[in-house]
């Protein structure tokens, strides 16, 4: 048990290094709600016509004092069970919009659920948004790549809406991690990789303690 956290601390040494390099490659902005006229969010991470972000994503990180209201989603999973967001307030918790067909949507997933399995002892939830499908392809793809965290259906928009002041049109895949108060701390436009992601969590995890 004792080389279990070991390990595990090692881990969240490497991954806090590796996200400080990777903030050093892109620009950060403060944002009191990055709205969806936030050009550069979209452009600078290569959206394209074919309905997904391409390229490397664009970290953001906002502010304690300038995080707006708690996101309000309630709703069912692809697997028919209910959850309301604001149930989850107490832990951080990720959201990550995809759709099956979505090339970079597939190359994170590995990273995403490896992800919520480091830090689910820690009581932070995932939640993917699926932009697209029906149930029985969201299903599909999260049996091919593993992935246990549950996804919502949002083919009528409901959680876009409710993320529209965050995220730009059309940005799909992308990652917004909520604080213990519901309120979005982080976003990442475009694909997300493990240790970005993992450096993301563990800054929200210590300033909400």
């Amino acid at each position: 048990m004792q080389n279990t956290y070991a390990q595990r601390s090692r881990l969240r040494s490497f991954s806090r290094l590796a996200y400080g390099s990777a903030l050093l490659a892109v620009t950060l902005g403060a944002i009191t709600g990055c709205a969806p006229s936030d050009k550069n969010a979209g452009d600078s991470s290569g959206s394209n016509d074919q309905g997904y972000v391409a390229g490397t994503g664009v970290i953001t990180q906002i502010p304690e004092s300038k995080r707006s209201t708690p996101v309000q989603l309630a709703g069912n999973t692809t697997n028919g069970d209910a959850f309301d967001l604001q149930e989850w307030q107490g832990s951080p918790v990720v959201l990550n919009l995809w759709y099956a067909a979505c090339p970079p949507c597939r190359e994170e997933a590995p990273d995403l659920q490896e992800s919520y399995e480091s830090f689910s002892e820690e009581g932070v939830a995932f939640l993917g948004i699926n932009v697209r499908d029906e149930a029985a392809a969201a299903n599909a793809f999260a049996r091919q790549f593993g992935i246990t965290y549950p996804s919502m259906l949002d083919k009528e928009g409901r959680a876009v809406a409710a993320l529209s002041g965050l995220l730009p049109p059309q940005a799909v895949p992308s990652t917004v991690i909520l604080d213990s108060k519901g309120r979005p701390a982080a976003r990442v436009v475009g694909i997300v990789d493990r240790s970005t992601l993992d450096g993301l969590i563990s800054d929200v995890i210590t300033k909400d303690t």
